[in-house]
This record gives structure tokens, sequence and C-alpha cells, in this order.
């Protein structure tokens, strides 16, 4: 029986390279993007932190007024999370990558699971290959670096794309499973929090590779019948869990940054027809219809606006589509007098596209 072939894609700190993307001067200062609570100027915490601003000890989680303590002698940019933007970004790459996967988990904004077995036909080598060539299409496309991790499951998958970070690629055989998992610190795997690797380290267990050795059954009596059987086969780099789409999805959306801040129609439709184009694809591919349709812009002085559309039966049509969202955004632009910095289209209310009716003749 061959094995499956998993990918983990995680987007490199992510939300701070989407800054350095929009303004490249940010390339090589520290850049730290921060969620503010608003009571002070400094009180929140900090989102995501380039590699630059990790070099002083700068990490998601940490208070904003630290991380300023830590980088006050450098010239550092500290940003407001632009949660829209990242997602523009995270769904132009989540299309992408849904091209290459027999099977597809998105995970969160900036991670995702493929099976890429079938696709590869069972190699190794050629997963390798093909997550190189996924590597590739999203720097050119997205100006985004990704690390990708190839294993045999998702656990294997998930520690393999932080071996080599940032714009790394690691491939992890089922040979080489277990003697690429033993050396590693045991906090190393998913579920391994700084208080069960403190107890782990008083049972003598510090890698992954001690765990593996240790006596299961006193693994249950310490940590429970669930967790104590769930490490043991971890860290034998064990994992049966399919790689699947989580639930029915409620809606669809992408978004787009205009060339130029604009009230052209024209223009906003070029790139609009666009998105249209992208979500009919992954509907069809799904055997999906939708009732409602929402054109989304984000205006010049950021306010984010939106019109919708509800059909009385499901829709499947791409020109009726493309005609809708024209409609709805030029009900935005009489709105308003400031141009549109980002155009998006969202559709929801969906429904399973029925099977083709069967003609008279066929009972």
């Amino acid at each position: 029986m061959r094995s499956r072939i998993v990918m983990l894609v995680d987007f490199d700190y992510f939300f701070a390279q989407c800054e350095e993307r929009r303004n490249p001067s940010l390339k090589d200062r520290p850049v730290v993007v921060c969620v503010y609570s608003g009571r002070t100027e400094d009180s929140g915490a900090v989102s995501t932190a380039n590699y630059v601003a990790r070099k002083y000890g700068v990490k998601s989680g940490m208070p904003i007024f630290l991380a300023k303590r830590k980088l006050a002698e450098v010239d550092a940019v500290f940003l407001s999370v632009d949660r829209l933007f990242y997602e523009e970004v995270s769904n132009n790459i989540m299309s992408i990558l849904r091209h290459y996967a027999d099977s597809f988990e998105q995970v969160g904004i900036d991670e995702a699971y493929l099976d890429v077995t079938e696709r590869v036909n069972g190699s190794f080598e050629e997963a390798g290959k093909l997550a190189q060539r996924i590597m590739d299409e999203v720097k050119l496309r997205e100006k985004i670096t990704v690390s990708i991790g190839v294993g045999p499951n998702k656990l294997v998958a998930k520690i393999a794309a932080g071996f080599r970070k940032p714009n790394g690629l690691t491939v992890v055989t089922p040979q080489q499973t277990q003697s690429f998992l033993a050396p590693l610190p045991v906090d190393r795997l998913l579920g391994v929090g700084k208080k069960t690797s403190e107890k782990m380290e008083t049972l003598g267990i510090k890698t992954i590779g001690d765990l593996s050795r240790f006596d299961v059954q006193k693994l249950i009596a310490t940590f429970g019948q669930t967790l104590g059987t769930y490490f043991h086969y971890a860290a034998l780099g064990e994992d049966d869990s399919p790689v699947l789409e989580k639930g029915k999805a409620q809606s669809m959306s992408r978004i787009s940054t205009l060339k130029e801040d604009t009230r052209d129609i024209a223009t906003i439709m070029r790139s609009v027809g666009a998105l249209c184009e992208d979500i009919y694809t992954s509907l069809k591919q799904k055997g999906l219809e939708f009732k409602t349709v929402s054109a989304i812009a984000v205006l010049k002085d950021m306010n984010v606006r939106s019109r919708s559309k509800t059909f009385e039966s499901p829709v499947s049509h791409l020109e009726l589509f493309r005609k809708s969202v024209e409609e709805l955004f030029q009900r935005l632009i009489g709105e308003t007098n400031l141009e549109i910095r980002r155009a998006g289209v969202k559709v929801s209310g969906f429904s399973e596209k029925p099977e083709k009716q069967r003609r008279l003749t066929d009972f």
C-alpha cells in the first residue's frame, strides 16, 4: 500500500510580509503588525513581526509597549492589522493552492493542507518538484514567500513546514520520518505546550525520540487515555487524519486592490470581472449555485461599503453574476463622492446544483 503525500503550505510571517509587499521600503526594517486595544497608544499585543524584528526578540502575543522597548534603538515600523487586505492576499494564494490539490483543507488565513498523492502518482520526488512550483508561482503572482513541508501525513508535513522557514522546502519520506522527528524538541508536536513539555521533562522526555521510546502505559497513566495514546503515535509520526474541507462554506468572497483609486465603472469591472470568473470557476467545481451576491468597496478614506442583491431562485450563470455585480457597483458609486480603492465580490446562500434534467425519452 503506497503512502499518502500531504503538503502543509505556511505563509511566512504573513501579515508583516503583506505590509512589506504593499510598501517595499519596509523590507529591511523591523516591521511589527499590532492589534491595538485603543486604551492607550501602546496598549495591545503584537500580531506578527517580520524576521528583522524577531532578531531583537519581538514575537507574536508580546505586549506592544515591550516590543517598542526592544526596538527603541532601531528604525522600526509599528502598523495596525489590516485584516481586509490580508484576506485579499490570502484568498488569492488559496485559489492558487486549490488548483494543485487532490483534496484541500484551509486551516487559517495563512496555512493550508494539500493531499497531492494522486497528482504526483505517489512519488515524493515529484511532490518536492510540485512544492517548488507552488512556491515559485505564489512568489511570482502574489509577491509572497511560503514554506512547505511534505510528508506522509498532516502531522509530519506540519512539522516539516516549520523546519526551514522562511521560504523553505522540506520533504520527509515515510522511511525518513522517525529519524527526522527523533532529535526535535518534544514541544514541536501539536498539543505539547509549555506545561505539558515541563511535565514530560520531569519524566525524562526532552525530544520526540525520547517520547517515542517512552512506555505508552505510563503515558496514559500520566496524561489520560486520549492524550497519552495520541502522544505515543504522534512521536512515531503516525497520523491518519484526512485532508478535508472543514464543513460547508457559508459564503465565498474575493477582493483586489485597484491599480488606482477610481470611480470609473469600466476600470472597476476590469478588476472585478476576474474575481467573478474565479468565484464562478470554484462554484462550478463544487457543483454549487448561489442566491445572494454582494459588491464590496473600500473607499479612499478606508471606510467599507457594500450592497447586495438576492435572487428568487439560485443562480449559476456567469454573465448574470457579472451584470449584477456591475449594477451593485454603479449603486455604490452613486452613493458616495469618494473614489474606490479596493473592490470585492461575495456570494452566499449556496445550494447544490441539480443534475442536468433528464430528457422525456430517458424514462
